[in-house]
């Protein structure tokens, strides 16, 4: 089982966006446009995924929804896992892809290289329930706070070009999630 749980890098990019988002169900072209791969590729790691009680598939209307098996005795392995090998940044990434968000990075310490305890971010876009869920979660599995500022994106082209502290922010050394700034 573990040969075929881990063959295929869209089947890891699909697996970390479903268990860093297990309340939310995406449709194949959905998740092939958030992973900007071949949907044709990942309807076959779903299906794969399903096979092995992995995921679970719901149809509405003519769309196909997927979701994360939180029963599968793999679940809560397979999310720590997918959390260790990906990091911190990488769980953030997880996160923002599924919450349509337009750009988001870290800045501050942590950004810097430090250990600090806590992650200054900003996200480009709307503000979720699901962000800020995914983000409680992300917090407690890495024993970081994570200050999260949440901008959206019209308001962000506006406060870009007049907001001081936000130039500033922007001009310092960042890690950048998702988008560019």
């Amino acid at each position: 089982m573990l040969k075929s749980l881990f063959s295929s890098s869209i089947r890891a990019d699909v697996l970390a966006l479903l268990l860093n988002s297990p309340d939310e169900k995406f449709y194949v072209r959905e998740i092939a446009k958030l992973l900007r791969k071949n949907p044709s590729g990942v309807k076959r790691e779903l299906d794969k995924l399903e096979e092995m009680g992995i995921v679970f598939s719901e149809k509405v209307a003519n769309l196909k929804y997927f979701q994360a098996n939180n029963k599968s005795p793999l679940y809560s392995e397979l999310k720590n896992l997918i959390a260790k090998s990906l990091g911190l940044p990488g769980a953030l990434k997880s996160l923002l892809r599924a919450n349509d968000v337009t750009l988001a990075f870290i800045y501050g310490a942590y950004a810097e290289g430090e250990d600090a305890p806590t992650v200054d971010l900003i996200v480009i876009g709307p503000s979720t329930p699901s962000l800020w869920f995914g983000l409680k979660d992300i917090e407690k599995k890495f024993g970081k706070q994570i200050n999260c500022s949440v901008i959206e994106e019209s308001d962000y082209k506006a406060r870009k070009k007049k907001d001081i502290s936000l130039k500033r922010i922007l001009s310092e050394k960042r890690i950048t999630l998702f988008g560019r700034a």
